[in-house]
């Protein structure tokens, strides 16, 4: 095979999860992207991110041959594909016939494609039997999807494409910078505004979002829930509910009121910091607009009570009747690449293929049979990501890990680096030599996006087709070969085919009849169509007809009865609040020039140039107390570590919070500080506030 194909190729970017459309063209050494104007999500537009990507492909930054740590050395050096894939068969199956298969893990990532989150999840409980399998995508939006689920019976991010935002009349976006995080997707906050509607940012920090909106508010880190219940509050105490629809289309509205007349004006301003008249502003920017959306990202969602603070924002949306019409809804903003897509087909917990749940009976016989197993032989739900990485060392014992760097992107992070260290054997498929894979028993360099054909799934719902543009180099093998060939050195040699098409048939067929239906779907619609939107079932005559969901809940919502379930909440505090001691809150969040931890985009060179390290932003006043000044570095600690970076002093913060960015490792690791208190239903650790104190470095 030539090392570029025929001429130009489209595809989509490997980050986050608009999949912005890009044509690619040139060898793996000098792989150029090309605009790609006519796919509809982002219309040509590329962050920085996107238009280097191919720099990845370069041999000079990825890993091209397995490695192996050697017993007389105690390093990881350069095996054979042969040895290497030896060595993991026979470290994850001694594990098993020694503690049994829970003691062994499988830890996977957002940014795997449906085919390979599928293989992945069938090879945890088919080949290995082991329930201890999830994905770091639990970080990502759980919260919503638990609360989606709660409400509407469904869980998709946005339940209509991004086109319709600027149709809108009124979005209060929660916790979100695109501005930085999803560059392109900026300009439909720019065409709601342009078309008339307005914008309301909930941000702690005045983010480049936040200087956009028509109205900033900046509630205190952990408060969100208690915002979105004060707004509720006055939308009930103005008459601006909408009566009908709460009539005809939802259920459980007196238990929910109730809740939210608990949360007046004035003790929302006492909690939040958020003013009176601005709680009412919004309010009435909300309701008099004709259409109004909220839309929540990981402001609102990494917290121990995300899963609430969410239903809060739904219950607004359905009060007031922006649910489940034109242009009005309520959406989450998926983060990872595949984050949608990812926990849709088996490498959660809690899930099998079609989004089923792992403990219904129907779904587990169905399941099976497409896997040609019994439903007896397959294990239970296992423990959530943060859950799994703590039990490292001690239940589970051996990890087979493709696709994340939980040594940085974990919460309480320098505890987890430490109990991936105290495993018997540990395995990573990866592109690059991460923190967590260089700790790792045997290395396996894989291919990544343009290398490969495969789908994911963006945050609309809609799936889409990443297609091939070069070779990978020599060394270097696809994560469906490889597991692929696990499966035949542990016994299971059929099942598992190394085609991504062919293993999307397999899940066309393992996800038919569940909620996320991709049986309708197939390489050439996606292609022909600029991608589908599932639900997209078969016709049951063998006919792939069904033109897909942009849109959903129009008619009815997901639930049996077909109405939007109400859920009384009530604000508490964070799992930790400040005292004497760490006085001051932090929160993270991203920047545009780097990605997720870092472990690909500090590797480009114009990144780097652009984000070079971590920083600690705080205020002025914070400033002078602490005899802090610009540049110059801080600890912030907290009661499970400490993370340096230099002082960036800022108006744009509040006075009583300091803000670090979590993509880099050592001493700038901001997750050594962060709390893994989980939500009770989503399981989210609350990576969005925690206690600190702020102390200048001597020296």
């Amino acid at each position: 095979m030539p090392d570029v194909l025929d001429d130009t190729t489209p595809t989509h970017c490997p980050y986050c999860a608009l999949q912005c459309g890009m044509n690619l063209r040139g060898r793996a050494e000098a792989v150029e992207v090309v605009e790609r104007p006519d796919f509809p999500v982002n219309r040509g537009a590329l962050c920085g991110k996107g238009r280097t990507a191919p720099a990845l492909l370069s041999s000079r930054v990825r890993l091209t041959e397995p490695l192996v740590r050697r017993p007389a050395t105690g390093r990881l050096e350069p095996a054979t594909w042969e040895e290497a894939l030896r060595t993991v068969a026979t470290g994850l199956s001694r594990t098993r016939t020694v503690y049994g298969p829970d003691a062994v893990g499988v830890f996977g990532g957002g940014g795997l494609t449906n085919e390979k989150a599928y293989a992945l999840g069938k090879f945890a409980r088919v080949v290995l039997g082991t329930s201890q399998i999830d994905y770091n995508g639990r970080f990502c939006m759980s919260s919503a999807a638990a609360a989606h689920q709660r409400a509407f019976g469904l869980d998709r991010g946005l339940p209509f494409p991004l086109e319709d935002i600027p149709r809108s009349g009124c979005v209060i976006l929660v916790g979100s910078n695109l501005a930085e995080t999803m560059p392109p997707a900026l300009r439909y906050l720019t065409e709601l505004r342009e078309n008339g509607g307005t914008l309301i940012v909930v941000d702690p920090r005045r983010t480049r979002t936040a200087e956009q909106a028509d109205l900033h508010l900046a509630p205190r880190p952990g408060t969100d829930l208690a915002l979105a219940l004060g707004l509720l509050h006055v939308a009930v105490a103005e008459g601006r509910t909408d009566e009908e629809f709460i009539r005809d289309r939802t259920s459980g509205w007196g238990e929910a009121r109730a809740a939210a007349m608990a949360h007046w004006p004035e003790l929302v301003e006492r909690i939040t910091g958020v003013g009176v008249p601005e709680l009412r502003e919004a309010v009435r920017m909300f309701c008099d607009a004709e259409s109004a959306m909220v839309l929540t990202a990981r402001g609102p969602e990494q917290h121990s009570k995300g899963t609430d603070t969410v239903s809060a924002w739904i219950n607004l949306c359905l009060a007031t009747g922006r649910a489940g019409r034109p242009f009005s809804g309520y959406g989450c903003l998926t983060g990872q690449g595949n984050g949608q897509g990812g926990r849709e087909h088996g490498q959660k917990a809690d899930q099998l293929p079609g989004y089923r749940k792992l403990d219904d009976p129907a779904a587990r016989a169905h399941v099976a049979g497409v896997w040609g197993v019994t439903p007896e032989s397959l294990p239970g739900p296992g423990r959530s990501a943060y859950e799994l990485l703590d039990a490292l060392g001690g239940d589970v014992k051996s990890l087979l890990l493709m696709g994340s760097n939980p040594v940085v992107s974990a919460p309480r992070a320098a505890h987890i680096e430490g109990r991936i260290r105290s495993l018997d054997f540990l395995a990573v498929a990866d592109v690059v030599l991460s923190e967590t894979a260089a700790l790792a028993d045997v290395v396996l360099p894989v291919t990544q996006w343009a290398e490969e054909t495969g789908t994911t799934t963006n945050l609309e719902g809609r799936v889409l087709l990443r297609q091939k543009a070069v070779q990978a180099p020599p060394g270097v093998r696809s994560d469906l070969e490889v597991l692929s060939a696990l499966a035949g050195l542990l016994g299971h040699e059929k099942g598992f085919p190394a085609d991504p098409e062919e293993v999307f048939e397999e899940l066309r067929r393992a996800s038919a009849g569940g909620p996320a239906d991709y049986s309708g779907i197939t390489y050439r619609r996606i292609a022909e169509e600029d991608g589908v939107f599932w639900p997209c079932p078969e016709d049951g005559t063998g006919a792939r007809t069904h033109p897909g969901t942009p849109r959903l809940f129009l008619e009815r919502f997901a639930t049996p009865d077909g109405r939007a379930r109400f859920i009384a909440v009530g604000h508490r505090p964070a799992a930790e609040e400040p005292d004497a001691e760490y006085p001051v809150l932090l929160t993270t969040g991203r920047v545009v020039s780097q990605y997720q931890s870092g472990a690909q985009t500090r590797r480009v060179d114009e990144l780097n140039a652009a984000a070079p390290g971590p920083f600690v932003e705080l205020h002025p006043l914070l400033a002078e107390r602490l005899g802090a000044v610009e540049g110059e570095p801080l600890a912030v600690v907290s009661r499970r570590g400490r993370a340096v970076g230099p002082a960036r002093i800022t108006t744009g913060i509040r006075a009583d919070t300091v803000f670090m960015p979590f993509h880099w490792p050592g001493e700038g690791r901001v997750n050594s500080v962060t709390n893994p208190a989980l939500d009770p239903t989503s399981r989210m650790p609350e990576f969005k506030v925690c206690a600190v104190r702020v102390e200048r470095v001597p020296g």
